[in-house]
């Protein structure tokens, strides 16, 4: 499941003679040189592919007969697409492409960026939940997460699944006269007009409900002191809070199973994990998200999800 070879060098593509079998193509590669990093055969006849695993005698020569074949992929199970814009070096791009333009497919080839070809067998890619507020759009942790996944030559296939949490139908769960959200980089308003103050311009104090997080209840306790309404936004206390309530049908809850990756403002330079959860600062660096990632993967791994 998910096969995908880990360097371009490893796959050789050939036109080949005879019929996309077993048995022809081991008769017909076996005893035939190849390169010494090959591990994987594409071979092609007329408009039709089939992928086998090749062993050699020896890695050191420069070329080395086959010793054995193995079928992987037979070519009626087999489709190629060509998608130039697509890093076929990158495991989650190759799955994004099977599963988009050739879902019926148990092995998909790519020929994609600069010519290269590669392909993928059983794409299943694991499923990654993200638990994010909105706005902003496009969600900023779900971004971070894709420009991560689209760079990531060294994880498996994954699926980004977001869960947003769109703030002004928080807001509307505890009805104000006015709202004070933490910034107007979120660009929140209410939908009926309800005014709106930032806490991070230090208004006048209003009457207002604070949207926010602890982070936010602290700042504001810091300029204006007092009691005020809140509405809890914070992400890693949305996702407790939806794991405790069981939010949702028995059947999509088990669609949305797997890791979850959510943030805090709490956690200001490192990554914190507990079990299959993972929590990133609220600005996360890339490199804090790559971080996360690999923690998400690590737990799904140690505990995998029925699918």
């Amino acid at each position: 499941m998910n096969l995908v070879p880990g360097q371009y060098r490893e796959v050789s593509v050939a036109e080949v003679p005879v019929p996309l079998t077993a048995e022809a193509l081991t008769k017909y590669l076996t005893g035939r040189d190849v390169y010494r990093r090959t591990r994987y055969v594409i071979a092609r006849r007329q408009d039709a592919s089939a992928v086998a695993e090749v062993t050699k005698q020896s890695e050191q020569p420069l070329f080395s007969p086959v010793t054995t074949v193995r079928l992987l992929a037979r070519a009626d199970e087999t489709a190629l697409v060509d998608a130039p814009d697509t890093d076929t070096g990158v495991p989650t791009q190759l799955a994004r492409v099977a599963l988009t333009q050739a879902p019926g497919a148990r092995c998909v080839i790519v020929r994609g960026r600069y010519g290269h070809v590669n392909f993928i067998l059983d794409p299943a890619p694991i499923r990654v939940r993200v638990l994010e507020v909105v706005p902003p759009w496009p969600p900023k942790l779900v971004d971070q997460l894709t420009r991560v996944l689209d760079l990531a030559e060294d994880l498996p296939p994954v699926e980004l699944v977001p869960e947003l949490v769109d703030l002004r139908d928080l807001a509307g769960r505890l009805p104000a006269e006015r709202y004070l959200f933490p910034c107007r980089a979120g660009q929140a308003s209410h939908d009926q007009g309800t005014p709106v103050s930032y806490l991070d311009e230090v208004p006048e104090r209003e009457p207002w409900t604070l949207v926010g997080c602890a982070r936010s209840r602290g700042i504001h306790d810091w300029f204006y002191g007092g009691d005020v309404p809140m509405v809890d936004m914070c992400p890693r206390n949305l996702a407790a809070a939806k794991a405790g309530t069981g939010t949702g049908t028995a059947s999509s809850q088990h669609e949305a199973q797997g890791p979850l990756i959510t943030k805090c403002c709490l956690l200001e330079d490192r990554v914190a994990a507990d079990g299959d959860t993972v929590v990133v600062p609220w600005g996360a660096s890339l490199a804090q998200i790559s971080e996360g990632l690999t923690l998400a993967l690590a737990a799904q791994a140690a505990d995998p999800v029925p699918r």
